[in-house]
């Protein structure tokens, strides 16, 4: 018995021997752009045996067969493979949605998460290609809070971009934030491809964006641009999309038996005569013989779906000494607008890094932008909505019209042309776009990782070239353009920017210390010629010049006379920050700029920041807590620039004076001045944020409070005695609020992942000082908005409306309707200060185009090959003037949408919103009110994509990775507005071009 228990021993002895057998494991990991990883670190799981990857990220591990896999590196999500007997593993590491150790560029230096005390929001490059879009801004729409994108619909047109509301007294362009291009600064990016773009970051605090001082009110968005890496084997890349554009919530409008049936009800006879007329020519409908037998849907004639594709070829890699990324694309976008209505963009870019030893780097980029824009005649919008139904495009019994029988709306009685297919076949508006950004750089390391210095100089060089012609045509007396005309205006913007910058780091025991300090100047300029000239032989396009033209227009009063004019201005700025860590725990943050300028008669500003945060997850009263894997608490507070505000200007006058003195009469003059010694807009912000990781760092908290004061803005003041305006820094403007990013990922198995997002954000706009004023009035005298101290700026101001009169027993108990002699169907106004009548002193604050409360969700699941990725955005509380419907004020020859049409007053109880069709042509409910003024909220579905991952060694050996994809940009929008989209940036619909939905086929493939 005991030899055969020895032999059974032997025997599991042998058995667990061979069933523990070590194997050999090796493979490759690689990022998500299949570039091998160096330095991950591979372990057995439960073991310290492990190995880490190579410079091309090749491995090899000899474990047990059944052993389990432990892949990790800094700044992406671990994973765990089973060998099962495996002996070739290759693994795809993926990004951390979020890392502390993650690296977020700033000013003039990086930072990682961990050590922020700022409120930033970076953006992943591979978020931003999912947009099928020619502007990169447009793709973070809903992605960071706080930044509201308004989208525009045009070909090639920027979306609106604001960063936590609006500062300054909206004018040109004075809202909107700095973009800062490895390093070059600009007005908008429009010729960036989204595929060059390594990171993109929005600075939105003072404490972040204060660096760089006169420009940062609005908030700086940062923006580096893909590049090689060393010691990394050549890679290249296609990617690419081709779809379609869709014109979606296409406005209804009246339709020919509505419109007939309007004006009958109106009682005017100039429309019941048209009607008539329209019938005489046209004829009458087979279905109604009391309708003109022409029924003409005018957005459908003026819109088209329209192509979209984007193409993008990029070589990168790099040696021992030299990196480098070279690419080119072309991006082709043709508007829904049915005319010469297109933007074509090519681009060439190549950016080097080269190690000319141990001690010194240099470097270039540049990148060359050609783009070919068509712009939309706007017009065609508001007058196809305007267009009455019962005239046809064409009319063969024009004949006296050329060069086609387009109809006309004289033919049948009404003043205007009413047919707006000319406004699109006889404009030609081309813009020949050329931009470069040129950089240069070099660095020496002073004292090997800790002291460095860098020199780098930019320039962006911009060439516009406008071309608008304006072709003859003859449809009627009152309906041609006798004259062929050409504008030509030519522009070029000249930026130079040479950047100096020492910076120190080092950590020693507990402490962590950054210092940087640098020097900055830059020349800025600007040049332009325009003139227009009139009859020149446009029947062929190679005669498209002004030296073709009999006349060229000089006189004082058309503002596209000869005009030459240019500018040219100066800066030099001095800046510097200090970053310290104690421990991990304790962070604070300070900056400093002085700003030098040649625009203001002030010269210098200074802008100074300090931010704090502390890591209570550091802390030894939060170890092993259970919740918090890391928590921060940060504030900080600082003093921000806008310069985009107009230079000083103003005249001294002398006026001859006239008066009676002692019954004599006396002549003399008085002297005044009205210069407005401007300078840039200071801004006062300060922000408390935290930022947090829960439960494994699977949950992502970030959350900020934010109080922004732009204490000297821009704003006109009536000058005393003299009469007129002003302008002058002395307002002050506040911009409050919340936001709040939520982000949950889990890898739930090997082949199963998934991660959800949300991100909201509150709005708070507030007039809070007018130097005594107690508003200022903007908009028109028809359409008033109004600047009130504790309200929002330019607010619509007008009257509230109850309801509508239903019968003469209401109207009788009302003195305000009896004085104003009203009738059933007229609106009914709120009598505010309950004088029994309505007039100037009875209006208010009626809404404002800002949102009050934005929002944005994502979605994104992964099984082995496939993704799916979906995102929604909304916006409520703002408000839009439908002011397409306000035009009757000077013209009653309109058509209406059809929700007006249907649910107008036409009897008690019909409508308690809507005024009568006779009521809409009275001067009583044309005022200014509710009725003009309708809700801008809107909940989008504005992405979604499916894709699959096609592995290169599916295939065979030598074939590239590839990556196939689905893609629908809005395909719903849900909102109330009586328009084409919610989206109108400020505000006032009028002729705004709508927002397409997008349906896209997509391939990437790396070789």
């Amino acid at each position: 018995m005991k030899k055969l228990s020895i032999f059974l021993l032997l025997i599991f002895s042998v058995t667990m021997l061979f069933a523990q057998q070590d194997i050999v494991v090796s493979g490759q990991v690689t990022d998500e752009s299949n570039l091998g990883l160096p330095g991950v670190t591979i372990l057995e799981k439960g073991t310290q045996r492990g190995t880490i990857t190579d410079v091309d990220g090749n491995y090899v591990l000899e474990v047990p067969e059944d052993a389990t896999l432990v892949f990790s590196f800094i700044g992406f999500q671990s994973q765990e493979v089973s060998v099962d007997g495996r002996t070739t593993i290759n693994i795809q590491l993926k990004e951390a949605v979020v890392d502390l150790d993650e690296v977020v560029v700033v000013g003039y230096g990086t930072l990682t998460v961990k050590d922020l005390t700022s409120s930033i929001t970076t953006v992943k490059p591979e978020e931003l290609v999912k947009t099928p879009t020619g502007q990169a801004m447009q793709a973070l729409q809903g992605k960071v809070a706080g930044l509201q994108v308004v989208s525009a619909g045009g070909p090639g047109d920027a979306p609106t971009i604001r960063v936590r509301g609006i500062g300054s007294y909206p004018g040109d362009r004075n809202e909107a934030p700095l973009y800062v291009v490895d390093g070059m600064f600009f007005d908008d990016i429009d010729f960036l491809n989204t595929a060059d773009i390594a990171s993109i970051s929005v600075l939105k605090d003072a404490s972040a964006a204060a660096i760089y001082g006169v420009r940062a009110a609005n908030g700086v968005v940062l923006i580096e641009t893909k590049s090689g890496k060393f010691n990394q084997k050549g890679q290249i890349t296609y990617d690419g999309y081709y779809g379609i554009q869709v014109a979606q919530n296409v406005l209804q409008m009246a339709n020919a038996e509505q419109f007939t049936t309007m004006a009958m009800e109106s009682g005017s006879l100039p429309d019941i005569s048209a009607i008539s007329q329209a019938m005489q020519r046209y004829g009458r409908s087979r279905i109604n013989p009391n309708v003109p037998n022409v029924n003409t849907d005018w957005y459908k004639e003026i819109l088209r779906p329209a192509p979209i594709q984007n193409h993008s070829l990029s070589v990168t890699g790099g040696g021992e000494s030299a990196s480098y990324s070279i690419g080119a694309s072309y991006f082709s976008q043709d508007g829904i607008l049915d005319m010469k209505n297109e933007y074509e963009r090519f681009n060439l870019r190549s950016k080097i890094d080269y190690k000319a030893n141990n001690w010194m780097t240099i470097g270039g980029n540049v990148i060359f932008s050609n783009a070919l824009k068509y712009d939309q005649e706007d017009a065609a919008w508001s007058r196809a909505y305007w267009a009455v139904p019962i005239l046809p495009v064409y009319d063969e019994q024009n004949t006296d019209a050329w060069p086609e029988k387009y109809a006309a709306g004289q033919d049948i009685g009404y003043r205007g042309g009413q047919n707006p297919i000319p406004t699109l076949r006889y404009n030609d508006n081309r813009m020949k776009i050329r931009k470069m950004l040129a950089s240069f750089y070099a660095k020496v390391d002073l004292i090997p990782r800790k002291l460095d210095f860098k020199t780098t100089y930019n320039h962006s060089y911009t060439s516009l070239d406008n071309r608008n012609v304006d072709l003859p045509y003859f449809f009627h007396d009152n309906y041609q353009r006798p004259n062929a005309a050409i504008i030509k205006k030519n522009e070029i913007f000249s930026n130079q920017i040479w950047d100096n910058v020492l910076t120190f780091h080092d950590r020693f025991g507990a402490h962590d210390l950054t210092l940087m300090g640098g020097a900055s100047y830059r020349d800025e300029a600007w040049d332009m010629l325009t003139a227009k000239g009139l009859n020149f032989p446009y029947e062929n396009i190679e005669s498209w010049y002004l030296d073709q033209a009999e006349d060229i227009v000089v006189e004082e009063g058309d503002d596209r006379k000869v005009r030459d004019d240019g500018r040219r201005q100066y800066g030099i700025s001095y800046f510097g920050r200090v970053s310290y860590n104690y421990g991990d725990r304790y962070l604070l943050y300070g900056t400093m700029r002085a700003d030098g300028s040649s625009k203001y008669q002030e010269k210098w500003g200074y802008f100074p920041t300090i931010g704090a945060g502390w890591v209570l997850s550091g802390e030894d009263f939060m170890a092993n807590n259970g919740v918090f894997d890391f928590l921060k608490l940060r504030a900080s507070w600082g003093q921000l620039g806008n310069d985009k505000i107009r230079a000083s200007d103003g005249a001294r006058t002398t006026d001859l004076v006239t008066t009676a003195i002692y019954d004599q009469l006396v002549s003399g003059t008085t002297t005044s001045s009205t210069f407005s010694y401007l300078e840039w807009e200071l801004t006062e912000e300060t922000n408390v944020g935290l930022t947090s990781r829960l439960l494994d760092s699977r949950l992502l908290v970030e959350a900020d409070y934010f109080i922004r004061d732009t204490k000297n803005a821009a704003i006109n003041v009536n000058i005393p005695a003299i009469g007129g305006t002003v302008l002058r820094n002395v307002g002050v403007i506040r911009n409050s609020g919340f936001e709040v990013v939520l982000n949950w990922s889990n890898s739930v198995s090997e082949d199963f992942s998934y991660s959800i997002g949300a991100n909201f954000s509150t709005l708070k706009n507030e007039v809070r000082d007018l130097y005594g004023q107690p508003y200022i009035d903007g908009g028109s005298a028809e359409f008033r908005q109004r600047s009130i101290v504790g309200e929002p700026l330019l607010a619509f101001f007008g009257y509230e409306v109850l309801g509508v009169y239903q019968n003469e027993a209401e109207i009788q108990a009302d003195p305000v309707a009896v004085a104003n002699n009203l009738e059933p169907g007229d609106l009914i106004f709120k009598d505010q200060n309950g004088d029994e009548a309505v007039d100037g002193d009875d209006r208010v604050v009626l809404g404002s185009y800002f949102p009050n409360f934005m929002y944005g969700a994502n979605l994104g699941l992964n099984y082995k090959n496939f993704e799916f990725s979906t995102s929604i955005v909304g916006q409520s509380g703002n408000k839009i003037l439908n002011r397409k419907r306000g035009e009757v004020i000077w013209t009653p020859d309109l058509n209406m949408d059809a929700d007006l049409a249907k649910n107008r007053w036409h009897g008690e109880g019909t409508s308690n919103k809507y005024p009568s069709s006779k009521g809409l042509r009275k001067g009583w409910n044309q005022s200014m009110s509710e009725y003009f003024v309708e809700d801008g909220s809107f909940f989008r579905i504005q992405n979604v994509q499916l894709a699959y991952n096609l592995k290169g060694e599916i295939l065979g050996a030598g074939m590239p990775d590839a990556r196939i994809s689905l893609t629908a940009e809005r395909p719903l929008t849900i909102f109330k507005y009586n328009g084409f989209n919610p989206e109108v940036s400020d505000g006032i619909d009028r002729q705004t071009y709508p927002i397409p939905a997008v349906y896209t086929v997509g391939l990437n493939v790396k070789f």
